[in-house]
């Protein structure tokens, strides 16, 4: 099992890059939005991977960071998403935007990666939520919510009018003004919903 791999980066080909370490050139699929697809040629990288053995391929895939080959591994843990899913999800989104969609049960977010319709993104939200939460960007905007009851409040009505958690959480948070009554704040994170 390979942990990480040293190296530079000697070519990009879609979906991936060949890193080159002691003369073996290594095909390793990464995120296109990570830092390490838009490495330039001859750029030095430090990539984590997990090498993925099925009866007909081995194949490598690289992250930049251990939380996003955590993530990564805890997505092939979900019945029915495989390495190309997982790849799709990291790749259309960051590894924070995930989190908080699956914590807050927003499996309509997870839908905007190439390949995941509706069914599998809310297995995806059932399997994970329990195993995501306690990051400190999910508790942050928690905080901010349950800081005014007011918002809290505008969140409940929110999902009671049938908008995702994630939806509802993400609408109210956003509201800039503070000390509004519950209906304003419901207003305005309507109209940010439309």
């Amino acid at each position: 099992m390979l942990h990480y791999i040293k190296g530079t980066v000697a070519m990009k080909f879609p979906g991936g890059i060949v890193i080159e370490n002691n003369g073996i050139g290594y095909e390793v699929f990464v995120p296109d939005n990570s830092a390490l697809y838009l490495a330039s040629a001859g750029e030095a990288v430090s990539v984590y991977t997990a090498m993925i053995v099925r009866e007909d391929d081995i194949s490598l895939y690289g992250f930049s960071d251990e939380e996003a080959i955590d993530l990564f591994r805890k997505f092939m843990t979900v019945s029915g998403v495989g390495a190309k899913a997982a790849m799709a999800l990291l790749s259309a989104m960051s590894v924070g935007e995930l989190k908080k969609a699956i914590a807050f049960e927003d499996a309509k977010t997870l839908t905007k990666a190439n390949g995941i319709g509706k069914k599998t993104a809310q297995r995806i939200v059932l399997e994970l939520k329990d195993k995501i939460g306690g990051a400190g960007e999910l508790n942050d905007a928690v905080e901010v919510i349950h800081a005014d009851n007011g918002r809290a409040e505008a969140t409940n009505g929110l999902i009671a009018l049938g908008y995702s958690k994630g939806e509802a959480v993400s609408a109210v948070a956003s509201i800039e003004e503070n000390d509004l009554t519950v209906e304003e704040y419901i207003k305005m994170a309507l109209k940010k919903l439309f």
